[in-house]
């Protein structure tokens, strides 16, 4: 995790350290060949999409504290898995995404086009 680059070609950004994201619970949307989710986008919570991520199987919401997690609420930031945005983003339901923490490595998943579609501003 030498100097991990973002998807815009800079050093990547922090997400979130409230609550602490990533694969690595680390801030930061660094990801590793362990990492088969790709928890590479840094996202911003919408209601919308927590419900969406619920439906299809990844409630995110409840909390579950037998493993430190509180559950996530509209506005909080994640390291979503790539697929899982791309998925959103056809549905309809992508949430805002931060390109300065987005991982290079999402763009093995993600056009640059559907990120900057979706970028926060």
């Amino acid at each position: 995790m030498d100097d991990p680059e973002n998807v815009l070609g800079g050093r990547l950004a922090e997400c979130s350290s409230d609550p602490v994201t990533g694969f690595f619970r680390d801030g930061h949307c660094n990801t590793c060949a362990e990492d088969r989710g790709s928890h590479t986008v840094c996202a911003l919570m919408t209601a919308e999409f927590l419900a969406f991520s619920k439906y299809v199987g990844n409630d995110l919401s409840t909390p579950r504290p037998e493993f430190g997690f509180a559950g996530l609420k509209p506005g909080d930031q994640w390291c979503l898995c790539a697929a899982r945005f791309l998925q959103a983003h056809e549905e309809g339901c992508a949430p805002q995404v931060r390109l300065a923490a987005t991982h290079a490595r999402a763009l093995d998943v993600v056009p640059l086009e559907v990120l900057q579609q979706n970028a926060a501003i």
